[in-house]
């Protein structure tokens, strides 16, 4: 895997790029000089967990054929300033999975959680060496 990130500006506004031709903009906070163009990288990395994990579990419930009408992930991640440094990674992180649809399984949905926290999704074994990730579940019927 390969991307490459430009600067955008003469501040911290930059343009990232991978495999797709999709562009990602990340930027620093007004405080530092950002000027909001894009999403903190520390949000991204939230961002790229909670991505991860959802395409598995709609992948798994999809072959499972439940009825999705809208899915959701609020990822909440506390972070912790390591000593004699500025550095602040995360050490807990909680994963909310939302659910709306018609006649969900609840079981089928706990398990497709499980499987992509414990066995598929690489973000959560890559976060999960420094941070304590933990999650639940909120479903609602339509």
């Amino acid at each position: 895997m390969k991307i490459e990130i430009v600067r955008v500006d003469d501040a911290f506004h930059f343009e990232g790029s991978g495999s797709s031709e999709i562009k990602v903009h990340t930027d620093g906070s007004p405080e530092i000089g950002g000027t909001n163009q894009g999403v903190r990288p520390m949000e991204l990395l939230l961002m790229g967990l909670a991505s991860c994990s959802a395409i598995d579990v709609v992948l798994i419930l999809k072959k499972q054929k439940q009825e999705i009408t809208d899915f959701r992930i609020v990822a909440d991640g506390d972070r912790v300033e390591e000593e004699g440094t500025k550095r602040s990674p995360f050490r807990n992180i909680h994963l909310t999975f939302k659910f709306a649809g018609n006649q969900l399984d609840e079981n089928k949905i706990n398990r497709a959680i499980a499987l992509s926290m414990e066995k598929y999704c690489s973000a959560t074994a890559q976060l999960e060496a420094l941070a304590t990730i933990t999650h639940s579940v909120e479903i609602a019927s339509v």
